[in-house]
Formats: structure tokens, C-alpha cells, sequence
């Protein structure tokens, strides 16, 4: 019987998609000792596992080594576990006696976790660990050329947590690894939220599918060397980051920028460290090797190849023990590719006049494909230092190590991750290193200390007139004679189609409006005395306790508004302009209903 491999895909994720999610109404009752106790089974297991994930990982995607593999596998296994003891994210995770705020951890749900080949095992296990302490369920979605390694280090976390205690289930892989399938786990009305780790077009699927989602953005790493740098220090990291798992973390150096003062010692050091210079001819093989017009895009042949590999696939021979091969460049963008990230042990050298001109370079590079991602810089000069920060737009700025390393928290003290954001600057929705308060929401329970009087103090009445305003109202006091004022009302209410004595009309309004201006009554404004003049007047009285205001002016509503009170007005009650600009923003004007 023939069966359709997409809609077995599907299937496929909408069953464990519902399976996670049912499981999940059971571990989202777990308290935060229940939950750790899991956490800690989970990692244990991985790092029993470490050797032979990393082993298997190499071996499928054939992407980078086992050893440096095992490594991060650790990182995700060790050092994340150990960051996490002690961090609260389920029940109250925070209080502040003095505001008498109270910080209560809300699980998210089922987290839809996207996994890179790069480092399939290493994010696997990291994004588990940080989902489970959290107190979410996760489903994995493999890349397709490392579906193997992901689902048996899947296998291995599950059965931890389930013999710890978990519910089964509560741990999903998928084994159909379709684009469909990762575009439905994405989009599933139970899936709450996105951890998408990969190439661009996956991120940015990520973002565009209605779920709140945490996607990073590539890497262009840019690394300045400075002149009060110990330059064979600094070379010496570099490599060892350059050459790490050959390249293929987004974190890797993809340039330095060096002092031309430092030329001679840099070149020096490179060749030390059994780098290969490469010369114009070979750096040119190389660009049309590595990436792929027009949007030099990285040639997935190359990526995480050894260095001698690669110099073979671009017709040239480099000694069998080459750690990097390296590229000077004059310029970046895309008339000089290798300025682009590159995802294997080639590395592009720049060298400049002064720390100024490294500083434009380094940030182009960061503008070239690797925007809020991560940049380093070595120097003993701490304003220096602090000047690259501030200007590079990068949400990591590592000194003095290597920069994949040093960003995945190895050699820092930043969260272990490896999912590691680039801020708005690059579409991201956070810079952070993800960690599990990422993937969960805080509800705040929020004691009284005040009551609302007390909160702000409301500015006198006269604060809401504009000095045109005052100087209207203040009628007989400036050089606006009584005649002019009369004359300008008698046209406004001309225009409203009142004509029964017009001059009488207009000289009431006035008469009353700055009689309120002087008064600046505190209380309810009294009732205007009987007029001969015929003003409207309504011939059915509202009923009690409404009473239809005739005229109202700016006065009437600043008060009734500091008062919080209403004033009822009917088809043939006046309103001056400024009173009804007062009233705008509020309900202060309310028009009555007669019986």
C-alpha cells in the first residue's frame, strides 16, 4: 500500500505535539524540587552519553569533530546543569517585601525546539534541560541529515526524566523530518512557543508563524587586536576558536583587524600556530569555493571541514597539520566574499592604520551578515575596550578570549547557551543568551501601599489653559474690549442657526463666561440667575436628580473633571469651543435622555 511520506510527517507531529501537551498538564503541577530532581537525572544521563552523542553526531553530519563535539556536549550537559541549581522558575521565583510585589513563574507549554546540523546533539540536550526546568514540554525537530543522532539523544533525556519522575511523553522527537512537518510543529494551536536554531530561512519561519519564538541570526564575526594586545596570546585564542569544532559554531572568528604596528608580530604568530598564510591566486580558489553567489551563501560541502580538506577541494596543498587557512583582505562586502562568515577554519586578516580605522572595519564586517551576533577584541586598555563595546552592534563583545568560547560560556561568565540572540538589530526578539527565564512568564501578585490621592498630585486648574486661553479669559483685564468678544460670540451662534436676539444672546455668554473666570469657585458652580434675555429653554425638565446645564463654559468642565463628576446637556444648551476641547478626551459632557 502506498503511503504519502508528508502526510505521515504531519501525522506524526500532531500526534506528539498532543502527546507533549498532555503530558504537560501533568508536569505543569510539579513544584520546583520535582522539577530540579528531573533536570539534574536528565543531565546526568547526557553526560554519561556525551562521548559516544558526539562520536555519532560527527559521524552523520560530518560536519566538525568528535572531540571539540564532545565538548559542547559537556557544555550542555555540565556546565548549563550546574549554571541552573538554585534558579527559581516554578511556583514564587521573586519578592520584593518593600514593594510588596510578589513574582510568580507561569510555564509556557509545549516549546516547538528547531535544530541546527552544526551542533545537533549539544543544542538538543541544552534545549531539553532549559525547557524541563522551566516547566515546559518540548518537542524536537531534527535537521534532516542528523536525524539519527538528535532522536537517540532525545531517547536518552526521556528515559532519564521518565525513570526521575517525568510524565511520559513529555520529551518528542521528530523521526519524519520534513520542511511540512517542522512548518506544522511551528504553526500547532498547541505549540506555545518557538526555540528555532538553524539557517536564516528557518528563523525567519520561525518568526513569521504567529508564536511568540526565540531565533538567532548568523554569525560575521569580527575580532580587532589592539596594540597594547599580547599579540601571541591573542593569536593563540584565535585559532584555537577558529579552528574549534572547524568552525562550524556561528560565534567563530571570521576576521581579525590588526594595528599596521603589529604586522610583523601577527604574521609571526599566525605561522606559529601552524597557520597557512594564503597567497592572491589561492585566496581567490578559495572565495569561489566557499561561497555561492549571489548571496554568498555558505557552500555546504565546506562547512566544517579541516583546513587541509579544504585547501584540497580549492586545487592547492597545505601541510597535513594546518590548523587555519588565512586570507588578507582589502576591503568588505560583496566584492570581497571572504568577508562573509564562512562556517569553516578560514579566516580573513585586515590590517589598518590606527584603532579608529578598526573600528569602521569591524563594523562593516558586523553589517556584512552577522548583525547583533557577536565580536571581540583583545587589549589591556580598558577605555579602548570599552570604546569598541559601545560602538559595535553586537549583543556579545567578548575580550580577551576566544569569541565561540567565550559566547557559549566557557571561558565566560555568560549564560551557558547555544542559542545565543541578536537583539532587534537583527529581527531577533531578544540579545540574550537564552536561558529557561526566557520560557517562562512571570505573573505578579501586587499589594496595595497607596491610595489613589496619594499617588499624584493633580496641577491646579489653571495648568490646563493655554496662554491664549488665559488671555481670552481674562477678559476685562487685557486690551480685548467687551464689544469685540460679544461680536465674535454673536457669529458663533449665528453659524449654529440661533437668531432669536443675537446681540442679547452673545452678551449673556460672555457676561457668564467671565464671571466664571473670576469666581475660580472650588465648589459646584451655582445656577445662573433668571435672564430676560430668551435663552433656550427646554420645556421638559429631566427627571430628578439630572439637571440640564443651559451654558457651558471651560470653567464648568475643568471642575466637574477635578470633581470627576458629569454635566448633562440637551439639544439647545450652549457649549464654548474651549469647553468642548476640554471635554474631548473625557465622557465629562454627557447628552440627557428626557422621558
Amino acid at each position: 500500500m502506498l503511503q504519502d511520506p508528508d502526510l505521515l510527517a504531519l501525522q506524526e507531529v500532531r500526534t506528539k505535539v498532543d502527546e507533549a501537551y498532555a503530558a504537560w498538564q501533568k508536569y505543569r503541577t510539579f513544584q520546583q524540587d520535582r522539577v530540579d530532581t528531573i533536570v539534574e537525572a536528565m543531565a546526568a544521563a547526557a553526560r554519561d552519553n556525551a562521548r559516544h552523542l558526539a562520536e555519532l553526531a560527527a559521524s552523520e553530519t560530518g560536519y566538525g569533530n568528535a572531540r571539540d563535539k564532545l565538548a559542547k556536549n559537556l557544555l550542555a550537559a555540565d556546565l548549563l546543569p550546574r549554571t541552573m541549581r538554585g534558579m527559581k522558575t516554578i511556583g514564587i521565583v521573586r519578592e520584593d517585601t518593600e514593594k510588596k510585589i510578589v513574582e510568580i513563574g507561569v510555564p509556557l507549554g509545549v516549546i516547538a525546539a528547531i535544530l541546527p546540523t552544526t551542533n545537533p546533539t549539544s543544542t538538543a540536550i541544552y534545549k531539553v534541560l532549559i525547557s524541563l526546568k522551566a516547566g515546559n514540554a518540548i518537542v524536537l525537530s531534527p535537521h534532516p541529515r542528523a536525524k539519527r543522532c538528535t532522536c537517540e539523544t532525545a531517547a536518552v533525556l526521556a528515559n532519564a526524566a521518565r525513570q526521575a519522575g517525568a510524565p511520559d511523553g513529555i520529551i518528542q522527537c521528530i523521526t519524519n523530518t520534513t520542511l511540512e512537518a517542522t512548518n506544522e510543529l511551528m504553526r500547532h494551536k498547541r505549540t506555545a512557543a518557538i526555540l528555532s536554531t538553524g539557517g536564516s530561512g528557518i528563523v525567519k519561519a520561525a518568526y513569521s508563524s504567529g508564536k511568540p519564538a526565540f531565533g538567532v541570526g548568523p554569525g560575521n564575526v569580527p575580532v580587532v587586536i589592539e596594540k597594547t594586545a599580547d599579540v601571541a596570546d591573542a593569536i593563540a585564542k584565535v585559532v584555537s576558536g577558529k579552528s574549534f569544532d572547524y568552525g562550524t559554531l556561528c560565534s567563530s572568528e571570521q576576521a581579525i583587524v590588526v594595528e599596521n604596528s603589529l604586522r610583523e608580530k601577527v604574521i609571526a604568530e599566525l605561522k606559529a600556530q601552524k597557520a597557512f598564510l594564503c597567497d592572491e591566486q589561492q585566496k581567490q580558489a578559495l572565495a569561489k569555493l566557499l561561497l555561492v553567489p549571489p548571496m554568498w551563501s555558505v557552500n555546504p560541502k565546506c562547512v566544517g571541514q579541516p583546513a587541509p580538506k579544504i585547501a584540497e577541494m580549492a586545487g592547492f596543498t597545505v601541510p597535513a597539520d594546518t590548523s587555519i587557512l588565512v586570507t588578507e583582505l582589502e576591503g568588505v562586502g560583496r566584492d570581497h566574499p571572504l568577508s562573509a562568515e564562512k562556517l569553516s577554519p578560514v579566516l580573513s586578516l585586515f590590517f589598518v592604520k590606527d584603532f579608529a580605522a578598526a573600528l569602521d572595519v569591524a563594523e562593516s564586517i558586523l553589517r556584512f551578515g552577522g548583525l547583533g551576533h557577536t565580536c571581540g577584541i583583545f587589549s589591556k586598555d580598558d577605555a579602548k575596550i570599552r570604546e569598541f563595546a559601545l560602538r559595535m552592534p553586537a549583543m556579545r563583545v567578548l575580550c580577551n578570549t576566544s569569541t565561540p568560547q567565550g559566547s557559549v560560556g566557557i571561558t565566560t561568565n555568560l549564560f551557558p547557551a547555544m542559542t545565543l540572540g541578536c537583539g532587534a538589530v537583527a529581527g531577533n526578539s531578544t540579545g540574550d543568551n537564552i536561558t529557561p527565564l526566557n520560557l517562562i512568564n512571570i505573573k505578579r501578585l501586587a499589594y496595595a501601599v497607596r491610595r489613589p490621592e496619594e499617588a499624584f498630585e493633580i496641577p491646579a486648574d489653571t495648568a490646563y489653559a493655554s496662554p491664549r486661553r488665559m488671555e481670552t479669559m481674562d477678559l476685562y483685564g487685557t486690551n480685548v474690549d467687551k464689544p469685540t468678544i460679544v461680536a465674535a460670540v454673536e457669529r458663533y451662534l449665528s453659524q449654529r442657526g440661533i437668531s432669536a436676539k443675537p446681540a442679547s444672546v452673545a452678551a449673556e455668554v460672555v457676561d457668564r463666561f467671565v464671571n466664571a473666570k473670576r469666581t475660580q469657585s472650588q465648589g459646584p458652580i451655582a445656577p445662573a440667575p433668571a435672564s430676560a434675555c430668551p435663552l433656550p429653554v427646554p420645556v421638559e425638565k429631566p427627571p430628578t436628580p439630572v439637571s440640564i446645564a443651559d451654558f457651558v463654559c471651560e470653567h464648568d468642565v475643568r471642575v466637574a473633571i477635578l470633581k470627576s463628576e458629569k454635566i448633562y446637556i440637551g439639544p439647545k444648551t450652549i457649549v464654548t469651543p474651549s469647553a468642548r476641547d476640554l471635554a474631548a478626551p473625557t465622557d465629562t459632557l454627557v447628552t440627557a435622555q428626557r422621558t
